[in-house]
């Protein structure tokens, strides 16, 4: 606890000479006494300095810069909770404005004024609306058929977001994965289909994997499951984690099929707060048409005024980041969007071509396709390295940037990359000092005189496997 205000001090006392700086911050129990607002502001403000400047972190894929009239109209709407609709209509106009123009930014098929979709928290909760409503789907077919309905499995690559394990645990639905390999860096649709059965609620292609930065191709997995669907009699749909593609795509690749364009498509999801340039806590789901929307998922509610009919786990929720997403797409445009996204793809193909070069790193894949790419140590410079990459992310640290290290999914986990993520607000300025930190922390790490602790761990756990180092 603080101690209690000396009575010397008052408003004119400073607040770097206040008894409150000098005092631990409160970890178990809420303080005694009341704390000015300066100093209250000053102590959390403090508390954020060691961290990672939000620009700098080039491990998220969430929005860190809008412009400042987009800043200041989620300031003033910080108060407003979405969900009462009654006291805020117009919010929900816009929301439902925001529905129609993605989902004819996908090419939406429904004809209908007001599309079917709903905002989410985020990509995680239009995942698992989207998953749902393809559980229930499947289960009123099964119901009709008089088939039992205990056990429903899910298709997708290995490379999933950690939302669909969730997804599946807590509905008890099995997750049936496709395994990826270096050779084969995306789902392979011949091998989804083969964990096929008539227990498949959906397959979930992802456009912008987390992992890896690359697309799934839906338009090939939509050919192959409609002659299996065909073959089988059965109706497994696709529904697309397009979290980060779904706002690359439709502006950089527009020829690309991957949306409602193709037959099984029924569901798409995206993360309004990714490369949809909006600050955290936005996301979107979309149906091909209303009546792959389940009736269950609809709840309604009267006291709040009037009856209010909802989508959604959560209920209460930001109005603030709807109001953003409006902003952008009015003040952006389509071209706006484009111009956004295809700096980020050419600050991030400059990265990948830099990094490409030095001798130490291999490029995951050839070219990039989404703002984000991942690369490796090249395995011959690897043999006799002194470091690894989780050096290097801890190095990088040091001057400011979050560049994450991590394994690779099932089956290729002995596989160690690094992934930048470049978002609105990386310049090619800010790529230039990144790369010049890294290839500082290459030449720091050849000094080395004996190998890193991280270094002598992965050397262990390869050694098992019968590779030999020398250094």
């Amino acid at each position: 606890m603080f101690e209690k205000r000396h009575p010397a001090e008052d408003t004119l006392t400073d607040i770097y000479g206040s008894k409150e700086m000098r005092s631990p911050a409160p970890t178990q129990f809420i303080p005694h006494d009341k704390t000015s607002p300066e100093a209250a502001y000053q102590l959390v403000k403090d508390e954020t300095y060691p961290q990672t400047q939000p620009r700098l972190n080039l491990a998220t894929f969430v929005t860190t810069y809008m412009d400042d009239y987009a800043t200041r109209l989620m300031n003033e709407a910080i108060n407003v909770n979405y969900i009462d609709e009654t006291e805020y209509p117009r919010v929900a106009v816009m929301c439902g404005r925001c529905i129609n123009i993605l989902a004819n930014l996908w090419h939406t098929p429904e004809k209908a004024e007001w599309k079917a979709g709903a905002p989410a928290i985020g990509s995680s909760e239009a995942c698992m609306l989207g998953g749902v409503a393809a559980w229930l789907r499947w289960r009123a077919r099964r119901k009709a058929a008089g088939k039992p309905c205990d056990k429903p499995n899910l298709v997708m690559s290995a490379a999933y977001q950690v939302v669909w394990e969730k997804f599946c645990q807590l509905w008890q639905i099995e997750l049936r994965t496709v395994p990826l390999t270096l050779d084969c860096t995306t789902l392979d649709a011949k091998q989804a289909l083969a964990l096929c059965d008539e227990n498949t609620i959906c397959i979930v292609p992802i456009a912008g994997v987390t992992w890896t930065g690359l697309n799934d191709d839906v338009e090939e997995l939509d050919r192959l499951l409609d002659e299996y669907n065909r073959r089988t009699g059965y109706e497994i749909p696709i529904h697309v984690d397009a979290a980060s593609g779904g706002f690359i795509l439709p502006f950089l690749n527009p020829e690309c099929k991957w949306d409602f364009r193709l037959k099984w498509v029924l569901s798409i999801s995206t993360s309004g707060h990714k490369f949809g340039l909006v600050y955290p806590g936005l996301g979107w789901v979309v149906w091909k048409d209303r009546k792959y929307l389940p009736d269950e998922m609809a709840f309604s509610v009267n006291y709040l005024g009037a009856s209010i009919t909802q989508v959604g786990l959560n209920f209460s929720r930001p109005a603030a980041q709807i109001l953003g997403q409006y902003y952008n797409f009015i003040r952006l445009g389509f071209e706006g969007y484009k111009e956004i996204q295809q700096n980020s793809m050419d600050v991030t193909a400059y990265c990948h071509e830099q990094i490409g070069k030095m001798k130490c790193f291999k490029n995951y894949a050839p070219k990039v396709v989404n703002p984000l790419f991942i690369w490796m140590m090249d395995p011959e410079y690897d043999k006799t390295a002194k470091w690894t990459l989780f050096d290097l992310q801890a190095k990088l640290q040091q001057s400011g940037w979050m560049v994450p290290a991590y394994t690779m999914p099932k089956n290729i986990e002995q596989v160690v990359v690094m992934r930048i993520v470049a978002r609105q607000g990386m310049s090619r300025d800010m790529a230039d000092m990144l790369l010049g930190d890294i290839r500082n922390a290459v030449a720091e790490f050849e000094q080395l005189a004996y190998p890193t602790t991280s270094r002598l761990k992965y050397e262990r756990r390869e050694k098992q496997m019968g590779k030999v180092y020398t250094h």
